[in-house]
Formats: structure tokens, C-alpha cells, sequence
């Protein structure tokens, strides 16, 4: 199982589009406050469907208290525009640690201070990033690629 970690996600429609992906998948998601919606929010429940009860979530007050819950730091990676290695370059495992930032800013450099395996998903120079949604998607499907996804 992968470990998908939303760092103060701002947009409900987001997480729900998350949400219903990590179900797909078989991943957990985790959340980190603040959050810029209330977790009933009608479009998070309207993007996550009705697949949202199926959904293996924790939520975490701050990013301290997320930080306890992980048993090897070394399999924790942040994803980052400003990153110069590419995803397509890190060989996954099952139980890793992907996370990502909030829509308007992305990781703080407290929370980028924190580990030391920065990804970006590589780009055209036209854009300076992917929707959050879309950059889970792109990450977790070549995770899954790796380690295999039963059906």
C-alpha cells in the first residue's frame, strides 16, 4: 500500500479526486491540517463519489504529529516543481510515502527541510505546475507500475 500525503490541501474538489484514486488503488490518504474545506464539503463528497467510505484516511493536526507515524524516513518522498530529480528516476516500494503540497504554494521549505528525496514530475516550461490531482495521479500510477497493483 502507498501512503499519499496531502500537506494542507486547499481545494475540495482535490482531495475528493484523490480520495477516489487512492481508493482505486488500494492507498491510504493522509491528511494534514489546515485544510481550506470542511471534510463534509459537498463538492469533496461530490468529486470522491460514493467511494469516499471505502477510503483508508487519517488526518493529522500538523505536520509534527504526522511525522510520528512514520517508521522509515528514508522511504518519504516530497514532490516539488523546484525539484531536479524526476519521479521516473525513483524505484518505489510498496509502503512509501508520497507527498504533496498545497494548490497555491506547494511545500513550505520547513516541510522540504525535513527529508531529503525531492521528485518533480517533468514539464513543459510553459506551465510552472501540474494540478494536485493530476501530479497523485501521474506518481501513483508509476508506483503501481513498479510494485504492481492487484486486481
Amino acid at each position: 500500500m502507498l501512503n499519499i500525503v496531502l500537506v494542507e490541501p486547499e481545494i475540495p474538489n482535490n482531495t475528493g479526486n484523490i480520495g477516489r484514486l487512492c481508493v482505486g488503488t488500494e492507498s491510504k490518504l493522509h491528511l494534514i491540517h489546515p485544510f481550506g474545506f470542511v471534510i463534509n464539503d459537498k463538492n469533496l463528497k461530490r468529486s470522491g463519489l460514493d467511494y469516499w467510505v471505502h477510503l483508508d484516511v487519517t488526518e493529522y493536526q500538523n505536520v509534527d504529529e504526522w511525522l510520528n507515524q512514520i517508521p522509515d524516513r528514508s522511504r518519504v518522498f516530497l514532490m516539488s516543481a523546484r525539484a531536479s530529480k524526476s519521479y521516473l528516476e525513483t524505484q518505489f516500494q510498496d509502503g512509501d510515502w508520497l507527498v504533496f503540497g498545497k494548490e497555491s504554494v506547494g511545500l513550505s521549505e520547513e516541510v522540504l527541510n525535513l527529508f531529503d528525496n525531492h521528485l518533480t514530475i517533468p514539464m513543459s516550461s510553459l506551465i510552472r505546475s501540474f494540478n494536485v490531482a493530476n501530479s497523485v495521479a501521474f506518481v501513483i500510477g508509476e508506483a503501481k507500475r513498479q510494485i504492481g497493483l492487484k486486481s
